[in-house]
């Protein structure tokens, strides 16, 4: 199936859906430092184009089958403003629009999970429903879905001619028991027991675990200043021998392959690594999704109907869900 990816920063979102076997065949953004780390790493065409107003045009050329892509959040995010007005929301509804007038089959958009009873959630969904989308709306916590780190997403996952919530049984599924653990992922690799994670303010711990996942990698990451006092909650006092994570490691929290080539400046690569989606996170949303599609297919079903017919009804997910059981 033919992909490509809007907002697609350095490509996590393209990673994750690449390995779970689809053909990303090109991918948009217009932040030049991300671009560059995009095209080191993919084959595929990676083109600098504002997204701010609806682009099926240029977008048409390449016959996607479906449109994935994670829109600036920084509207919506706990670590920024959570004020809609300020004209980033308003690329989610470009983001909307523009798959609404290519109509691919299929669209993937990830987001912050406080971006719902948002707004702009509410006029986004209305413009793809109205496409002729049915939507299934799901949260995944990264850290059940094979990534050592808390970090919580929206998926809203449109199939043209679908119904609503049809996904959302499947992509519960398979979802881990409990978090996965920096230790857990990465073994003895790290070489600590603990390190530091700059906090929004000193009411939060500095200090954090390897037992324990990540908190949410963000596009901040300082070294232990100076006057940093214990709080309650770190797991280890203030050391000599305590650091923060490198740049690298957390590239590799964010489950991009060792070998990822970062370029740009540090800070530049730290916002990038903040901002992506956790490849492994996109790649159970990417299997999940082709098991569907490929299930659909073998059925003859009529678009949407498959997990209606075939999963079990999951009221925490999905509680205007009624299920037909087979």
């Amino acid at each position: 199936m033919r992909v490509i990816d809007l907002f697609c920063g350095c490509g996590g979102l393209s990673l994750g859906f690449q390995r779970a076997g689809f053909e990303i065949v090109a991918a948009f953004d217009n932040w030049q430092p991300a671009l560059a780390v995009y095209r080191r790493n993919f084959s595929h065409p990676a083109i600098n184009l504002d997204l701010s107003t609806p682009t099926a045009e240029v977008l048409a050329n390449y016959e996607p089958e479906m449109i994935i892509g994670g829109p600036p959040c920084q509207d919506f995010s706990s670590a920024g403003k959570r004020d809609e007005s300020q004209g980033r929301a308003d690329l989610t509804l470009a983001f909307a629009a523009t798959v609404a007038q290519l109509k691919p089959k299929w669209v993937v958009m990830e987001n912050v999970d406080r971006i719902i009873g948002s707004r702009t959630l509410v006029e986004g969904r209305h413009l793809l429903q109205a496409a002729g989308y049915g939507l299934t709306q799901i949260v995944l916590d990264a850290s059940l879905c094979e990534v050592p780190q808390l970090r919580r997403r929206l998926f809203l996952i449109g199939a043209l001619g679908g119904d609503d919530e049809a996904l959302c049984g499947l992509l519960q599924r398979d979802l881990a028991s409990r978090p996965l653990t920096l230790r857990g992922y990465f073994g003895a690799q790290l070489g600590i027991d603990h390190y530091y994670r700059h906090p929004r303010s000193y009411a939060r711990r500095g200090v954090f675990s390897v037992d324990e996942p990540s908190p949410t990698v963000r596009g901040v990451n300082r070294p232990v200043p100076p006057t940093y006092q214990p709080h309650p909650g770190d797991t280890a006092p203030p050391g000599p021998n305590l650091r923060p994570l490198t740049t690298r490691e957390r590239s590799m929290i964010q489950t991009s392959p060792p070998d990822f080539v970062l370029l740009g400046s540090k800070t530049d690569q730290e916002q990038m690594i903040g901002n992506a989606v956790p490849a492994k996170l996109a790649e159970y949303v990417g299997r999940h999704l082709r098991s569907y599609i490929e299930q659909h297919a073998a059925a003859g079903l009529p678009s949407g109907q498959l997990a209606l017919a075939l999963l079990l009804y999951t009221p925490q997910c999905c509680p205007k869900l009624v299920c037909l059981h087979t």
